[in-house]
This record gives structure tokens, sequence and C-alpha cells, in this order.
């Protein structure tokens, strides 16, 4: 699979909705996360990302406009020991709850579908990332109805074990804008991981659509100490 510049994927998309990338620094020293949220609502424009405890959890920016808040307000990343869990949905919860009663991450997913907002019937897409004793794997999956045919789902997981400096791996809810949306098609993109923290939270959070973007998380972690910093641009602030 070619190398992609994330920026390029992002500029030429104006609506890939939820997105999640994972990978390594490209000094091979940081196992990296980015997770944002676009919308073209006025519900799902209202929202910010904030800190709580290790992880981050969305919030209405304005109470009083915040309609339904049923697959909008969810915590995308939690903390599980060495592991982090970064999702589109509270199947983060599903997973967190699941992996500390020792299931796979396959496993904790095998309860939860698409979402049930037809006719885009969103893909779940979640990440987890393992750190321990100085080495790194992680794992990707997506849960999609048939093509936009909710009677069946379409479950896929993408594992990466000892991933490359300077690479990582994006997975986005929609190929692009349109009505329906139509759902992602095909594993993870393998892209470029460059720069440091600030520099890469720039990069993309530039290149997301300017009307549709509502906010960027992104977390570098000492792959040696699990020491992080973590960034979040919220266009609502």
């Amino acid at each position: 699979m070619q190398k992609l510049d994330l920026a390029r994927e992002l500029q030429g998309n104006a609506y890939p909705g939820r997105g999640i990338v994972i990978g390594k620094s490209a000094d091979g020293t940081k196992a990296v996360t980015a997770y944002f949220i676009m919308g073209r609502s006025e519900n799902s424009r209202n929202r910010v990302f904030v800190e709580d405890g290790e992880g981050i959890r969305t919030q209405a920016y304005d109470p009083a406009k915040l309609k339904d808040p049923s697959l909008i307000i969810y915590a995308p990343v939690r903390v599980l020991g060495n592991k982090t869990i970064v999702t589109n949905g509270d199947q983060t919860d599903t997973i967190y709850e699941g992996m500390d009663k020792q299931l796979t991450f396959e496993q904790c997913l095998r309860c939860r579908e698409f979402e049930p907002d037809g006719p885009n019937f969103t893909p779940r897409i979640s990440g987890i990332m393992h750190i321990e004793g100085g080495g790194y794997n992680y794992a990707m999956s997506i849960l999609k109805s048939a093509d936009g045919n909710p009677e069946s789902c379409r479950r896929y997981t993408f594992a990466y074990e000892r991933p490359l400096a300077g690479e990582g791996h994006f997975i986005h809810t929609y190929m692009h804008d349109g009505n329906p949306l139509p759902s992602f098609e095909g594993e993870p993109k393998r892209v470029e991981i460059d720069g440091d923290i600030d520099e890469f939270t720039q990069m993309v959070w530039t290149n997301l659509n300017e009307e549709n973007k509502v906010s960027l998380f992104v977390r570098f972690i000492d792959i040696v100490t699990g020491e992080y910093e973590t960034r979040i641009v919220n266009k609502n602030s």
C-alpha cells in the first residue's frame, strides 16, 4: 500500500466525518494518535472536547442548543493501564469495560454495530494502542452496514505489530460528503507521520475543511516511559 500524505488526504475530502489516526513518530520514540470530529448540522457543530481524567469527552458548547445528545456526547478517549482507546462513539466504554475483563479488542466490539442513524448508518470506528516494556502495537476496527443496508453488519479489524517510524494509519467514517453519506471503504490508509506534536496538530487542523471541522485531539506517548503530551483544538472556544 502506498504511503499517503495526510495533509492531502484531508484537503481532498470536505467531509470525512470523524477520523482516527494512529502511528509512530518520525524519530521512533512516540506512539501517536489523533481524533477529529466534524459536523454539518447545528447540533453536531455545537461541541467541544474537554479533558476527562487521562482521556477526553465531548461536551455541548452551548447547552441551550443541544437537541439530541445520544450520538454526539461520549468519551472518545479513555486509558486503561498501558492501553489507550480511541473511538467515535460510546463504544469507547464498551472496549474499556470488556478489556478490563480480559476480553480482546475484537471480542469487546462483538456486541456493537454501526450507529442507528439511518439512512447514513455511520460506521463505528475504533482504535487501541498498547505500550509495554518499550514495545508498541495498535489495532483499528470498523463496524459498518452492508453498503447502506442495515440488515447486515460488516466487521473488520486491522492489527499493526511493531509499527514503523514515521508512518501510521488513518480511518474515517465517510468516503466523502453526500446524502446519504457513503461509509468508509477498504482498509485504513497508510499515511506519513511527521513533526513534533505541535507541528502535527497544526497540520491536521489546518487541512480539515474550515466550514465542517469541530474539534481535534492529538496525543504523543513516549514508548519507553509511557508519559504523554496532549493537544486539544476546538473551533468553538
